[in-house]
């Protein structure tokens, strides 16, 4: 094995000269495909379209879309002009839209639809009003001084912005020369992807990955499952993830094999499509490998195909690990790390135990450090030693974007990126994950920060204080606990604190749980013990009659 230092556009330009015919992505459901050549070619175009409306290297621009065809066109048009794109999470609100466009300096905007809940169209108009005024290309907004242009992804014309079929038509005229001389300047570690995660504290902040970090994590990943050109990978997990755009999207860059894609999270789909392609892989958190297993048609579809995955995300119990090596014929790998670690630090391997794959997170990637770390003495500790899981190596991101200060917070002067994850190293050399030092809560994959949601709350009449905590859930892993002081008088229902939150934060951050206390548990220095409340909340359940799911 070996690190390489293609640039992302250098590997889909290696795949469509090597294997042109081959098919790299296909969207079983409707019958879309695409060879390597046909899509290098989509993306050439893509990339000069987008040179041609004033996107240069080094802005950001933001991808906020289920994962549609163009999804993948946009990440490598990006690369290869060497501008950095930027992941916006499709369950975002209005308030989370207009943080993160500010925050990351957005210079053009790319938007679908919208899904179920959410109108992207109105929302943008919302944060832009400019533009139904502005020429394309030309906002002038105040708030958002960076943004100058808007680009819907779809054949539909809406005021002010370009649709996808345009950026194409502009690409057509511009010389392929340009584009050659401008890739001729990008290196493999330059920022490539941006991705907000809340990390170990405060608000989202834009985790920088190069070219270098992902494409190796993604290379990397497949190695430990025996990858080779011959493999079809059915991704069903969300683009906008480190788990679909490095684990998935870069798996299969650096292999030449192929990406069966689903658009948006459907078992029958998902079924259907290994059926129909024979796929050999598929990925997922534990609630979709759940609703697949389950599902009343799963025995109606031939998944001998298959024979590896990933289940990664949150806690994978044993009993669904066993249900889908049997069920589904695959031996399922764990990928543990996080967004700053590009992502993946530690891997099972598809030749390791049942039990080392089901109870354990593996070993360290290759050309990677990882180390336990006492968190109170920074001593590097031994085998069943319980401390902080610590990562150094080629796969630690470049930094939080405009942030030193938080990026100094999390990646000591060692260069250790300290993951705020407790756990241990077995005799064996692999590690397990016991506990957090961080207050996270991770639901169903999602990353969720207390502290956000708390600022949120705090704006509800009738709050007097709030601490967010998680509540251990059979389905998620953890979910949203709201732990509220009322205002004296105040006759806040569980009700009305979700109301409040509904529309404006994105669904999986709106507290399941809602529990009215007069104190809060604290340490004997005065500080709020949210561990505690963490073990209160299935008391508290318990006790109000409500189960806990």
């Amino acid at each position: 094995m070996q690190l390489y230092d293609r640039t992302l556009g250098d590997w889909l330009e290696h795949w469509a000269e090597t294997t042109p015919d081959k098919e790299y992505l296909v969207y079983s459901d409707r019958n879309l495909r695409f060879t390597w050549k046909q899509f290098d070619a989509r993306v050439n175009d893509m990339a000069k379209g987008l040179l041609a409306i004033g996107v240069n290297k080094g802005d950001h621009v933001g991808l906020w879309a289920t994962n549609v065809p163009d999804w993948l066109t946009f990440l490598y048009a990006c690369a290869k002009i060497g501008a950095v794109l930027v992941t916006v999470n499709t369950n975002y609100k209005q308030h989370e839209l207009e943080y993160l466009c500010e925050n990351s300096d957005m210079h053009t905007l790319c938007i679908i639809d919208g899904t179920w809940d959410c109108d992207y169209v109105e929302m943008t108009y919302a944060m832009l009003p400019e533009l139904k005024t502005s020429e394309r290309g030309h906002i002038k907004s105040e708030r958002f001084p960076r943004m100058k242009n808007v680009i819907y992804i779809g054949q539909e014309k809406h005021r002010g912005m370009y649709n996808t079929s345009e950026i194409l038509l502009l690409g057509k005229n511009i010389e392929d020369e340009r584009l050659h001389s401008i890739k001729k300047t990008i290196s493999c570690h330059d920022v490539v992807n941006m991705q907000y995660t809340s990390g170990t504290t405060g608000f989202p902040k834009g985790v920088m990955l190069s070219h270098h970090n992902i494409a190796n994590n993604g290379y990397l990943t497949g190695e430990h499952m025996r990858f080779t050109q011959d493999d079809k990978l059915c991704c069903c997990v969300p683009l906008f993830h480190c788990f679909g755009v490095v684990l998935a999207t870069m798996n299969v860059l650096t292999h030449g094999c192929t990406q069966v894609m689903v658009e948006k999270f459907d078992p029958l789909v998902v079924l259907a499509s290994i059926h129909k392609e024979r796929c050999t892989a598929v990925y997922g958190v534990p609630t979709m490998f759940i609703a697949e297993v389950n599902h009343p048609m799963f025995d109606m579809f031939d998944l001998t195909s298959l024979r590896t995955g990933i289940m990664a995300g949150s806690l994978c119990p044993v009993e669904l690990m066993r249900q889908v090596q049997e069920k589904m014929y695959m031996k399922v790998t764990s990928v543990y790390g996080l967004t700053e670690t590009s992502p993946g630090m530690t891997q099972t391997r598809i030749d390791d135990s049942f039990d080392v794959r089901c109870n354990t997170v593996g070993y360290e990637f290759e050309f990677t450090e990882v180390a336990v770390i006492d968190p109170e003495t920074g001593e590097h500790l031994g085998a069943e030693q319980q401390g902080e899981l610590c990562n150094r190596g080629y796969n630690n991101m470049k930094g939080y974007y405009n942030n030193p200060a938080a990026t100094a917070e999390i990646v000591d002067k060692d260069g250790w990126l300290h993951s705020g994850d407790l756990g241990i190293r077995d005799k064996d050399g692999n590690y397990r994950i016991t506990g957090r030092i961080k207050d996270m809560i991770i639901r169903g994959g999602e990353n969720i920060y207390p502290r956000e949601i708390e600022e949120f709350l705090y704006h509800l009449d009738g709050v007097k204080d709030v601490q967010v905590a998680a509540v251990p859930s059979k389905k998620y892993g953890e979910e949203v606990g709201a732990f509220i002081i009322l205002r004296e008088g105040s006759k806040l229902t569980a009700e009305d604190v979700r109301d409040f939150c509904r529309g404006k934060i994105a669904r999986h951050k709106v507290p399941k749980y809602v529990f009215f206390l007069d104190a809060f548990p604290m340490t004997g220095s005065g500080k709020i013990q949210k561990f505690k409340l963490k073990e209160m909340s299935l008391e508290l359940c318990a006790k109000a009659g409500v189960e806990v799911i």
